[in-house]
């Protein structure tokens, strides 16, 4: 197998200019890196091939500590690109995320050096990347997913991995088809004899070899046959302003996503929509607690009798089990609440992973202290504990409420609780044309492909969408307008490998990374 061979102690770069212009390098490649994601999307998408290839290529022969010193200069980069949209809420939290997943790209970059100077580098340094996301994902406060390889390649055919292993298995994918172009490289660039051939063969392989594969993947239809095809309408009501305090109008919105209902409603009456036997409203379309005020509740009544259908609101409800006391807020749920139009509030899903810093404060005693802003966040949210499934009407959906769409776990509970659909609620109004609502899109698509669900986006702002189990959009629409849909969505029970293997190819490639390092442990000579 094609090997880079370590250079000689005393040729290591250290410190000083060369160190330096591996940095500049690296954090080119980082930002090439983060124009493959949306909204950039550049070459589709494709960008990252070469993108992450040169930044691998710029860890050679450098000491551990260069290589997390570089790797943390691209890391940021890329962060500080992907998660720009974290600057409406304050340059603070913008840059203290960033660096703190570029910390995790600073682990990998130290020990990214040795594998190069060993055999197997082509497929250690892929397995090394799958780990290091694998940990980014889980913590700290259960982890940040954003900016996973996979989630830049919705509109490739890498994607087709997510159906075989997840998105997890899809930056596998990535990764493997980046050092295969690294070794392509490699070998023109290096000596004629055998081992360059096989270096080329490999290289190939890689790089035609994961998309292929890919593509083939993403083509079947890992969730079964389609089922009974169900007429589901999606509603995106708007928010009355951009800007931090919209929830400030918060009835507003719930008045908005009535009218969008009812201006629905009137083109079902004349014939020119068919009939929906379930709604879907996004997440805070009622940010009133419907169940203790009955304004909201004789709103989203109005709404479900019009419409004839049962609606999956987004509210925010008080906790009944930790109520307000003299000295304590209580706490508050983020939920899907299923309203049908004759019996009322039904069924709920709670949202398992609320936001840390977003939708509650660790550290609140001390924090509060020092920054004002999260004075925003009076209440925290607590967690729900039940995968995301719901009857919504005739309909068994899996839900999953905003940045839930990342995590895994949750998409494949949602799935495996016996959610024939998949639907996010979520309200992305804060962060409107930041590119923020294009990343989490692409997100949802990457699931779609991964649960072989049909996916309904319904946002309070934009974009709402209706994506199919390949992940190909079919209907989608602009942010900050009031629109509404009603689709012919099929129901599918069967379950792609993803969902039946859940965490296990992550384990396995932990597993496999082991075994190689102990294997190749010393550099080739």
């Amino acid at each position: 197998m094609m090997t880079l061979v370590r250079a000689p102690a005393e040729s290591r770069v250290r410190s000083g200019p060369r160190l330096s212009l591996r940095a500049l390098a690296a954090a080119a490649a980082g930002a090439a890196l983060a124009a493959a994601f949306p909204p950039y999307d550049v070459l589709g998408g494709w960008l990252a091939l070469p993108a992450l290839a040169s930044l691998l290529a710029s860890f050679r022969r450098l000491r551990p500590g260069g290589g997390a010193l570089v790797g943390l200069v691209a890391g940021l980069t890329f962060f500080l690109i992907l998660l720009g949209w974290l600057r409406v809420l304050g340059p603070d939290a913008w840059i203290l995320l960033a660096l703190l997943c570029a910390a995790f790209w600073a682990g990998a970059g130290a020990v990214l050096p040795w594998l190069l100077a060993r055999r197997w580098w082509v497929v250690t340094i892929p397995l090394a990347w799958a780990a290091m996301e694998a940990l980014r994902e889980r913590i700290p406060w259960g982890g940040f997913p954003w900016g996973r390889l996979a989630f830049g390649q919705a509109g490739t055919p890498l994607v087709g991995w997510a159906a075989l292993g997840g998105p997890a298995l899809a930056s596998l994918a990535v990764a493997l088809a980046a050092t295969g172009l690294l070794a392509l490289v490699s070998a023109a660039a290096g000596p004629r004899g055998p081992g360059r051939r096989r270096a080329a063969l490999l290289g190939t392989a890689l790089l035609v070899g994961m998309p292929a594969i890919g593509a083939a993947a993403a083509a079947a239809d890992w969730g079964g046959p389609d089922g009974e095809r169900q007429p589901i309408a999606v509603v995106q009501g708007n928010v009355p302003r951009l800007g931090l305090d919209f929830n400030a109008q918060r009835r507003a919105v719930l008045d908005g996503h009535v009218r969008a209902t009812e201006a629905l409603a009137a083109e079902v009456a004349a014939g020119r929509a068919p009939q929906p036997v379930a709604v879907i409203w996004p997440e805070n379309s009622s940010d009133i607690d419907p169940l203790r005020n009955a304004d909201a509740a004789a709103q989203i009544d109005r709404a479900a009798a019009a419409i004839g259908a049962p609606i999956l609101v987004g509210a925010v409800l008080n906790n009944p089990e930790d109520p307000p006391g003299p000295d304590h807020p209580g706490t508050v749920l983020n939920v899907g609440l299923v309203w049908d139009p004759d019996a009322g509030p039904g069924e709920r899903y709670v949202k398992r992973h609320p936001v840390p810093f977003g939708e509650y404060l660790p550290f609140r005693d001390i924090l509060t202290r020092f920054i004002t802003r999260f004075d925003r966040v009076p209440r925290d949210f607590a967690a729900g504990q039940e995968p995301g499934f719901l009857m919504v009407g005739p309909v068994p959906t899996g839900v999953v409420i905003c940045f839930e769409i990342a995590y895994d776990e949750l998409v494949r509970d949602a799935v495996r609780a016996g959610g024939e659909v998949l639907v996010v609620q979520t309200n992305n109004a804060t962060y409107g044309r930041t590119g923020q609502p294009e990343q989490q899109l692409a997100i949802s698509r990457v699931q779609s492909v991964a649960s072989g669900r049909t996916t309904l986006v319904a946002a309070t702002s934009g974009i709402s969408a209706v994506i199919d189990p390949h992940g190909t959009l079919l209907w989608r629409t602009e942010e900050f307008t009031a629109d509404a849909t009603v689709a012919q969505v099929p129901l599918r029970t069967g379950l792609s490998p993803a969902m039946r293997l859940g965490a296990l190819p992550e384990l396995a490639s932990v597993v496999l990374l082991f075994v190689l390092v102990v294997l190749v442990r010393r550099p080739q000579s």
